[in-house]
């Protein structure tokens, strides 16, 4: 590899992994904003958006350029590709942080309302995924990326079964009504953060590997762990 390249790469690395940091802390406050009732953690994951928004344009610009200039083949193209990728779902994982932290805005004005679903484990689990496909990006491990994907399912089941102790919860208490409905959607925007992460672990399925690894089943999965 031409070493002019190499800087390139690796300057886009140490970019998607900063990216990646500051969308992780964002969601984690997000999380932390709903289960403590907290207006002010809430606005500063709102006040951390145009930074995430521009750290985003700023790869998406190097990559294009790098492509433009270098013309990489083989294992480098790979990378690039995946990166243009990867950052796209980082930033769309950033406007659901958001998502969250405007609900938690909202509940926090509100009277204490029961969260109705498995909240901690729920969360715990798209927040661990997000970190787990990072950590696979960081290390190049395809193996630890292919267990990502394999949890993906797990949350879709929590989200499916948030639906009925949301409605148990409504019935119960009709007058809570608005506080029930942004809690359905903080679950929906969970789902869509564990989709992401996914995402971002078989985009490194396909950098390490050269192998596309959407539209998978579950054993596929655990046959390659």
């Amino acid at each position: 590899m031409p070493r002019h390249l190499q800087r390139e790469i690796e300057q886009l690395k140490k970019k998607i992994l900063s990216l990646g940091a500051l969308v992780e802390e964002n969601v984690q406050r997000a999380v932390k904003s709903i289960s403590d009732r907290d207006l002010k953690l809430a606005n500063l994951v709102l006040g951390a958006d145009p930074e995430i928004d521009q750290m985003e344009v700023e790869i998406e610009e190097d990559c294009l350029k790098t492509l433009a200039l270098n013309q990489p083949v083989a294992i480098d193209l790979r990378f690039i590709i995946a990166v243009l990728k990867i950052n796209n779902d980082l930033e769309r994982i950033g406007d659901l942080a958001i998502n969250i932290a405007e609900r938690a805005a909202f509940l926090a004005t509100r009277e204490s309302v029961r969260i109705p679903f498995d909240f901690p484990g729920m969360s715990g689990l798209a927040q661990a995924m997000l970190k787990k496909s990072l950590d696979s990006l960081v290390n190049l491990d395809s193996k630890s990326a292919r267990e990502v994907v394999v949890c993906d399912d797990r949350v879709d089941a929590m989200h499916r079964e948030m639906y009925t102790q949301i409605a148990e919860g409504i019935r119960r208490n009709m007058d809570q009504l608005d506080s029930y409905i942004n809690l359905l959607a903080v679950s929906r925007q969970l789902e869509r953060i564990a989709d992401h992460a996914t995402n971002i672990a078989e985009d490194v399925i396909y950098m390490v590997d050269g192998e596309i690894a959407r539209h998978r089943g579950d054993d596929y999965y655990s046959d390659k762990s």
